[in-house]
């Protein structure tokens, strides 16, 4: 592709507008299309042109980025302009399902068009930063011939044909990213029960977030062990673990507070300890969320 060629982003919230706005300051003519117009008035005031249909936007440029609530948004907005996608390349990198994302690149095809999937790992404020990434998958052709355009938005990271794999990788880091969210949050609220404020107990918790991975790196790596099937429970073991997970249920429901995610990680470790690995590392209970039991 040329290095300045024109793209057309399809969705403003603050993600999309975000992306437009890398892609021009860095040369791009650059068309937009929003449902509600007026998100459009600051990209248009930099110079971007806002296409009055999703055909017209459609048609102003080969390479299209969606940046939506969902793949139904997508269909939803392009149902009406299948006849402008022949030819043009649909990178679509709104949140969904691999299966979705599998069938929207089945759909792109049939009515002529490339389709890559995408999942921007940074939020809106690093795009376009020396620490912005982003994964993608789909044809590989189709990969090199817009990569350029897209490493504007962040560093792309080509998983392979499967349009699926991308939004599978983005799925698993938010997957941990929202639990993370959630422990912490469950955290504040446990020590908010003895009195404590968010702002003086946040500055205690932020530690334990930044230093896990040097944790993870101390002993032999869980993803060895996990792919190698072996746990040894040489540092810690699930009984271990699983005894702090106990006493973590017993003082959120002491203090009177959500058991729901205390009680979903309670549950790994004694379901590692029934099936007879009560020695084993933490990372044991990957079997029992791999093949769950309906009674665990």
């Amino acid at each position: 592709m040329p290095a300045h060629s024109p793209v057309t982003v399809l969705g403003l919230g603050p993600m999309g507008q975000a992306m437009a706005r890398t892609l021009m300051q860095t040369g791009h003519p650059v068309t937009v299309w929003n449902r509600t117009p007026g998100r459009a008035d600051d990209l248009v005031a930099a110079g971007a042109h806002l296409a009055a249909t999703p055909s017209e936007a459609v048609a102003a440029s080969d390479l299209i980025i969606l940046s939506l609530t969902d793949y139904q948004a997508m269909w939803d907005i392009l149902g009406g302009a299948t006849a402008s996608l022949r030819g043009r390349t649909l990178a679509n990198l709104s949140s969904d399902t691999p299966d979705r994302s599998r069938e929207a690149a089945a759909w792109a095809a049939g009515h002529g068009a490339a389709f890559l999937t995408g999942g921007v790992m940074v939020p809106a404020p690093m795009v376009g930063t020396a620490s912005a990434y982003a994964y993608y998958s789909g044809p590989s052709e189709v990969m090199d011939r817009h990569s350029g355009t897209l490493a504007r938005i962040g560093t792309p990271r080509y998983l392979g044909e499967d349009p699926g794999l991308a939004q599978l990788m983005y799925l698993a880091n938010l997957d941990v990213f929202l639990t993370t969210l959630s422990s912490l949050t469950h955290a504040v609220a446990l020590l908010q029960s003895a009195g404590l404020k968010a702002s003086d107990v946040f500055p205690e918790l932020m530690p334990t977030l930044a230093g896990i991975p040097a944790m993870l790196e101390a002993g032999e790596s869980p993803a060895a062990q996990i792919d190698a099937g072996e746990h040894p429970g040489d540092l810690s073991t699930a009984t271990m673990m699983g005894a702090t997970a106990d006493h973590i249920v017993e003082a959120s429901e002491k203090a009177g507070i959500d058991l729901a995610l205390p009680r979903a990680v309670q549950r790994h470790y004694r379901r590692a300890v029934r099936d007879g690995h009560g020695g084993d590392n933490w990372t044991r209970i990957i079997d029992g969320i791999r093949t769950p039991h309906p009674d665990a």
